[in-house]
This record gives C-alpha cells, sequence and structure tokens, in this order.
C-alpha cells in the first residue's frame, strides 16, 4: 500500500529539532484536505504574527504581550472555543482552525504558540489531563494561558482547581501536570484526539491513519503500537496486525506501566491470526 504524500512529508518535517509544530500540523491536515496548500497556511501564520508585531510596545512584559495576542486571536479574529461541536473532526486539523476561526484547547494554542514563535516571545505547551494550556517560558512568570477560554490568565492553584473540575477527586493535581510538553508529544496529543473521535465514529480508516502517524513520531510506544494492530485486525489487515501485536506482547513484559488486563486478549487474537491462512 502506498504511503500518502503528506504522510511522507509530515515524517520528513518530524525529523528536524525542534518541531516546526505550524507545518507538522498542517502536513497532518493535508492528508484529509488533499488541496490543501500548506505554505499558504504558513503564510498566513506569518501575516498574523507580523500584525502583532506591530502593536507591541518596547518594553515586552509578559503580561502585555499576553494580553496583545489575546486581543487580536480573540477580539479582532474572532477565534473562539467550539463547545458547540467539540468532537468535530475538523477542530483538530489547522487549516480548519484558521479558516473557521473556531477550535479545541491543543488546535488554538498551536495558533497562539506559533504567534510567539514568531515574534520571540518564549511559550510553551502544556498538556494537563483533560485539558491543554500554554505559558510563558520566563523566570518567575508562573502563570498560564487558557485559549479555550478567550486567552485567560490562571495562576497554579486556578490550574489545580480546573482538573478537579473536570475530573473531581479521579486524578489528584500534580505538579508535573504543569510542565512544558514537547512539540512532538503535541503532535501526539492531536492525533491521539483525532484517532478517539474516529473510533468514536467507527471510522477505522482514518484512525489508523491517526495511528501510523503517532508510532512515527513516538516508534518505541507499546499502547500505540497495540492500538494500531488491533486497528489493522479490524480492518481485516492479518498480517500487519499480527507483527503489530506479536511485537507488543513480546516486549509488554519488560515495561511494568503496561495494563495487564488486555494481555490474554491479544494472546487470542494472536493465535487466531496465526492460523489464518492470510497472516
Amino acid at each position: 500500500m502506498s504511503i500518502p504524500a503528506a504522510r511522507q512529508r509530515f515524517a520528513l518535517e518530524i525529523q528536524s529539532e525542534p518541531i516546526d509544530l505550524g507545518r507538522a500540523a498542517l502536513w497532518i491536515a493535508q492528508e484529509a484536505y488533499p488541496d490543501l496548500e500548506v505554505e499558504e497556511y504558513v503564510a498566513a501564520l506569518d501575516e498574523m504574527a507580523a500584525e502583532v508585531q506591530e502593536r507591541l510596545p518596547p518594553e515586552r512584559y509578559p503580561l502585555r504581550v499576553i494580553k496583545i495576542l489575546n486581543h487580536y486571536l480573540f477580539e479582532d479574529l474572532g477565534f473562539r472555543g467550539n463547545r458547540e461541536d467539540y468532537y468535530d473532526p475538523r477542530n483538530s486539523f489547522l487549516n480548519e482552525v484558521i479558516d473557521r476561526r473556531t477550535g479545541i484547547p491543543i488546535t488554538l494554542s498551536l495558533i497562539y504558540l506559533e504567534l510567539a514563535r514568531r515574534i520571540d516571545f518564549p511559550m510553551a505547551g502544556v498538556g494537563m489531563p483533560g485539558h491543554f494550556l500554554i505559558r510563558p517560558l520566563f523566570a518567575g512568570a508562573e502563570i498560564f494561558v487558557d485559549p479555550f477560554q478567550q486567552g485567560e490568565i490562571l495562576f497554579p492553584e486556578d490550574c489545580q482547581e480546573l482538573l478537579s473540575q473536570i475530573y473531581g477527586p479521579g486524578i489528584p493535581f500534580q505538579e508535573h501536570h504543569l510542565r512544558p510538553t514537547p512539540p512532538r508529544l503535541i503532535l501526539v496529543r492531536l492525533l491521539n484526539n483525532l484517532k478517539q473521535i474516529y473510533l468514536s465514529r467507527a471510522e477505522l480508516e482514518p484512525a489508523l491513519a491517526a495511528a501510523e502517524r503517532i508510532l512515527l513520531l513516538i516508534p518505541e510506544s507499546l499502547p500505540h503500537l497495540r492500538d494500531r494492530g488491533l486497528l489493522y485486525y479490524q480492518l481485516g489487515r492479518w498480517q500487519q496486525a499480527c507483527q503489530d501485536l506479536k511485537r507488543y506482547l513480546k516486549q509488554a513484559p519488560f515495561h511494568p506501566e503496561i495494563n495487564r488486563s488486555d494481555e490474554h486478549l491479544i494472546r487470542e487474537i494472536v493465535e487466531r491470526l496465526e492460523s489464518h491462512p492470510d497472516s
């Protein structure tokens, strides 16, 4: 089966460090939108950043820069969180978010990060459980920005309260929840969102496409290897399913964080596949 050109470009893009988040996210989108011109959207981000640059004062105090970014993105351009149709796949494609001015926390954060990078204002993504924020990277700047809430400024205590609102006591707050998320893992989270959305719709081919790209980003991830193998199995791609699931079973004992409850099921599937004439 041939590899889509967009997938090849994505694979090349993520080889560089640091990863260009904007371009990588656009190559993800191009697989769903073959006519998408990546450089046109890169230029759109450049133009947005140039507009912000013109508004910046000589003294770039973090809160002042954030206020200008917030005003431009959320008041002038009208970006907003899509609460009405949160699980629409379009919310995860950067071209659609730019065109429609609406998205989910991670894609709105990605646009914010891309503008901040272009104006030399250091920021990082923060992948909290159940939500995504960004934070300025300045000594003593213990503040966070929530692009899904029109750029609301949060302090660590607010983030702790937010986690409690989402999960209750189920996930206790820990300091590592507020650590910067590397660009590679931001893309993993973006693709995992897409994978889960497509699985909920029983759209297995696009779910598999997301799973395959996750493994380009983190090839040693056993949970994602298992998920890809199960998707191959559901799609009748027996040989590829067998390869993935056998590799998973071989390596799982050396990874204590792996949930053992599914190993019996995976082993049964592998036995079934090995008896299949096409595997």
